[in-house]
């Protein structure tokens, strides 16, 4: 029975996916993530794709009448079908094929989605993932991915008798199967959820449409209103991440930015300082903050009890910014930290979960 085991896990692949709006990653069971691109991808006038990832963002807002650069995923969600499952597609296929072609058994597929988000769209996804050659696919809420990521709650900060259960556990690998307390917040692209895990299960969430895209169309408002400046969203993505802050930071810096002048039409260059920046992003921080409020306000008390001595966790890409966590720590009055694996937290929470898939299926799979 071990051997045809053996033999079925030879010629089968299990793949983890954090289909993300700015960009997505790909984790192969065995071997760690192995997959990381933008979530963009271009088109001709026929609806042939040109190119995806990488190639396709240097496209954006670059490209000819022929051929366009579109995101297909919307604030977490699908916005556009037929290109999705082309992405998936090509995901799918460059992990094949960079694995030869023992692999003729299609891949069980874990997608990590946003707790928000309608049957409709959860179908969406299923169906992408499916027709873009998937075995079986199955869906789990980027808070608790991102929170088995991260592997919280932290092992080192139990109790050494809870430590000796969680090794004895055959699904060791997912700790927040434990009855503590946890809080996530994941700042993506298009999503910031906000959630409180235990026993292996979502307690308590708030699922905001604002996050990483927001904070650049606050930007790209700001410049436009101040300076009568059309500045494209990879530019405001810039300043965010070059100057870009939550709080007042030591040395106040400056970042030359170029754009088209609204009055003239023509080429323009301007200087814009970090502390306007940081003015302009309070709007989509804030309501950052309102859904964390929200969320530990309906959070049951022994759970509360457990966040105030462990804190709260922050992952995703745009939890990176300069003093957020400080920023929200400030309003919560409550420990908060970055986790050691930001940007790869949710799709790392797949691929562990690939390692224990029954575990997933008996208790946290979506229906």
């Amino acid at each position: 029975m071990l051997a045809l085991q053996n033999l079925v896990d030879y010629f089968h692949i299990d793949i983890g996916i954090d289909l993300g709006t700015a960009n997505s990653l790909v984790y192969v069971k065995g071997e760690g993530i192995v997959l990381t691109e933008p979530s963009v991808v271009a088109i001709n006038e026929a609806g042939d794709v040109v190119a995806v990832g990488s190639e396709a963002k240097k496209m954006l807002g670059r490209t000819p009448g022929s051929i366009t650069a579109i995101r297909p995923m919307k604030d977490g969600v699908i916005a556009d079908f037929d290109v999705t499952q082309e992405m998936l597609s090509y995901f799918i296929r460059r992990v094949l094929e960079g694995r030869g072609h023992r692999h003729f058994i299609r891949p069980r597929v874990v997608v990590s989605v946003p707790t928000g988000i309608t049957a409709v769209e959860r179908r969406a996804v299923k169906e992408s993932a499916l027709m873009a050659g998937a075995r079986s696919v199955i869906l789990i809420e980027e808070p608790m991915a991102a929170a088995i990521g991260a592997r919280l709650p932290k092992q080192e900060d139990l109790p050494e008798e809870t430590r000796k259960q969680l090794r004895r556990r055959l699904d060791k690998r997912l700790h927040v199967n434990e009855a503590i307390g946890s809080m996530v917040i994941d700042i993506g692209g298009g999503t910031t959820e906000v959630a409180v895990v235990s026993l292996g299960a979502i307690v308590e969430s708030e699922s905001v449409r604002c996050a990483g895209d927001a904070m650049d169309d606050a930007i790209i408002q700001h410049v436009k209103r101040k300076y009568n400046l059309m500045i494209g969203p990879r530019t405001a993505e810039d300043i965010k991440i070059h100057i870009g802050s939550a709080e007042p930071l030591v040395e106040e810096l400056l970042m030359e930015i170029k754009g088209r002048d609204l009055m003239t039409g023509l080429p323009r260059i301007i200087d814009i300082h970090s502390q306007e920046v940081r003015d302009a992003l309070w709007e989509p921080i804030s309501t950052i903050i309102n859904a964390v409020k929200l969320t530990l306000e309906k959070t049951p008390p022994e759970l509360a009890g457990d966040i105030v001595e462990r804190g709260i966790c922050m992952a995703g890409g745009s939890s990176q910014l300069r003093g957020l966590p400080e920023v929200i720590a400030r309003e919560t009055r409550l420990p908060v930290y970055l986790c050691t694996n930001p940007e790869t937290a949710i799709v790392e929470g797949t691929g562990r979960v690939l390692e224990g898939i029954e575990v997933l299926t008996r208790t946290m799979a979506m229906k």
